[in-house]
């Protein structure tokens, strides 16, 4: 069994156990350690880089937070898991390291590839990274979009025209409708229901 696929087996709860466990093979990283490895890259980076790096690292950051608890979505042996995971344990921190190593002025202003600085370098890099997460994000959204969809076709297919419904509530009756010489009948008082006014009989 390869690292990736214990990793998924942390995630759902359902990690075989060992007979014997492998010396020299380290544990895979859980959920949290991913976050612990993208939290110490912020925090290394927050006030010794300029900003700019600052910005990329936080939205790398940012969505391995949000894909490391969906990562048993792309099932275990998954190129795509495979990537979110190293981006938080080498990728990313292995650019920001080589880069920190470099003296600020000579790492800003010497070109190092092209006419191109090791600060761009390093954008280029993290904007590249940003770039594979969220298309790995978005593929992982549409399908969980996709599931949601088809549950409702499946809910409106099963309860959409079925004898379920209630019935219809019976109509009240309306003021003045009835029938019979009780109050309101025709003949036996004003509109209001007031008995009707006779008059008075001869005096013999």
């Amino acid at each position: 069994m390869g690292w990736l696929d214990e990793f998924f087996g942390r995630l759902s709860g359902t990690e075989p156990s060992r007979s014997t466990p492998e010396p020299g093979v380290p544990a895979p990283p859980t959920t949290e350690d991913l976050l612990t490895a993208v939290e110490a890259v912020e925090a290394r980076v927050a006030a010794s880089v300029p900003s700019v790096i600052t910005a990329r690292v936080r939205r790398v950051s940012a969505v391995v937070h949000e894909m490391a608890p969906r990562l048993d979505r792309l099932g275990a042996g998954s190129q795509q898991a495979h990537t979110v995971v190293a981006t938080a344990t080498s990728y990313l921190p292995e650019a920001v390291n080589n880069y920190a190593r470099l003296p600020r002025e000579f790492a800003n202003t010497r070109p190092v590839n092209g006419a191109k600085p090791a600060l761009y370098v390093l954008c280029d890099q993290l904007d590249l990274l940003t770039n594979v997460l969220g298309q790995i994000s978005d593929a992982v959204s549409r399908q969980d979009a996709v599931a949601l969809v088809a549950h409702g076709m499946f809910l409106q297919e099963k309860f959409g025209s079925s004898g379920l419904s209630l019935p219809a509530l019976p109509t009240p009756p309306q003021p003045g409708s009835g029938t019979g010489s009780g109050p309101g009948s025709e003949g036996d008082g004003d509109d209001d229901g007031s008995p009707a006014l006779k008059p008075p009989e001869p005096t013999p």
